[in-house]
């Protein structure tokens, strides 16, 4: 396995950190994107490495997106939407050196990390979204994406003050997931837990029907029990007593059985 570190820009600390298979230099993989949470103010580095090695351990270019932070840039959207845009742009333009079938770029994140995938999902064919990112549609466009516990709109409980959400933007229905999902949304599939503490399944729940509502392959799992930052839900992720979840780590493999039928 190599690892690579790729800076998206001069001016940002916003980097791919990559884990890339080499065992046959004739064969090419699909590749994911993992866009890890934090709350905007961090990621944890070791929970994304975990969850790029899984998927890499299946067969995928596996990388994680360290996206701008509200410390660095304010208010931080549409920042870090750009950020997984230029990686997707990144992936295509070293598909033959990184061995990556370009028309199979999955992308999944987690909490926060939700949220700018599902942003992303909604703006990829936008043609003024592609003119900020200095990207083409074609250049990032998803085969699918996988969210996780996600955020998806202020409206939804996350986040719970007007302090933060300020911090992130300063116009609250340009960053509702939800209200922007169009006919040109990426198959998506949805994994959140009923009890979530900190990000209400609400926010899941709304960006599904939204999903359902245009017409997109959409598959959403409501598991009945498990705290916010599950990650894989196994001994892997778990971070605290009862993160380690054998039903919950079930999302997985339900996700490559989805990704196989698409």
């Amino acid at each position: 396995m190599k690892i690579i570190k790729h800076t998206l820009a001069d001016d940002s600390a916003a980097y791919l950190q990559g884990y890339l298979r080499e065992d046959a230099p004739d064969q090419t993989y699909p590749a994911i994107i993992i866009v890890p949470g934090g709350s905007y103010t961090h990621i944890p580095e070791q929970q994304a490495e975990d969850l790029a090695l899984s998927w890499s351990a299946i067969g995928y270019q596996a990388f994680f997106l360290r996206y701008s932070f509200v410390a660095e840039k304010q208010p931080l959207m549409p920042a870090p939407v750009i950020e997984l845009a230029q990686s997707m742009a990144v992936l295509r333009q070293n598909a033959t050196t990184w061995q990556i079938d370009a028309q199979r770029i999955v992308i999944a994140g987690f909490s926060v990390g939700g949220h700018i995938v599902a942003l992303f999902n909604d703006r990829w064919a936008d043609t003024d979204f592609n003119v900020q990112a200095h990207t083409t549609p074609d250049a990032i466009r998803p085969q699918a994406v996988i969210l996780g516990y996600p955020v998806i709109t202020p409206k939804a409980g996350f986040p719970k003050d007007q302090e933060t959400l300020a911090q992130w933007t300063t116009n609250a229905a340009s960053i509702a997931a939800d209200q922007q999902v169009t006919t040109k949304n990426a198959p998506t599939f949805i994994w959140v837990t009923a009890s979530d503490p900190l990000v209400p399944v609400q926010n899941a729940l709304a960006y599904a029907q939204a999903s359902i509502q245009q017409g997109i392959d959409t598959e959403l799992h409501v598991f009945h029990h498990g705290p916010h930052g599950l990650a894989l839900a196994n001994q892997v992720t778990a971070w605290k007593p009862g993160t380690n979840l054998p039903h919950v780590a079930h999302w997985l493999a339900l996700a490559q059985e989805w990704l196989a039928e698409l």
